[in-house]
């Protein structure tokens, strides 16, 4: 956070997504103006986390003209212009006002849709 606020991020959300998303447990959404401050933002962040001990892979941080993901582990950092963020509207996905799926604990799971469980097949050899 201090390094975001440092670069003058605007607008840095934190959503704590755990037991929503599989892939992290915290997404650190921020805005930057022009792509020249967002990829400050994100080195900087990079220099910050070596700090503490966290060295990202180079395949970590992907970047395009309006949006720069860095992906630490349980902790996903999402860095925007406002018109990429106004686009994917990342917190009201995610945000603590999101719609949660509601899955019937007795569904018969797809193939490789990770639900342990067996699957129709396995059922019509029975």
């Amino acid at each position: 956070m201090k390094s975001l606020e440092d670069d003058k991020a605007e607008n840095i959300v934190v959503l704590d997504v755990t037991g929503r998303a599989d892939y992290a447990d915290r997404l650190v959404i921020a805005t930057g103006l022009v792509d020249r401050q967002i990829q400050a933002m994100a080195s900087h962040l990079e220099d910050a986390f070596e700090t503490e001990g966290l060295k990202l892979r180079r395949d970590a941080i992907q970047a395009s003209p309006d949006w720069v993901l860095i992906d630490a582990g349980d902790l996903v950092i999402h860095l925007f212009k406002p018109e990429a963020r106004g686009l994917y509207r990342l917190e009201r996905m995610w945000g603590p006002e999101a719609p949660t799926p509601d899955l019937p604990e007795d569904r018969t799971p797809l193939p490789d849709d990770g639900v342990s469980g067996s699957t129709a097949s396995e059922q019509d050899d029975e």
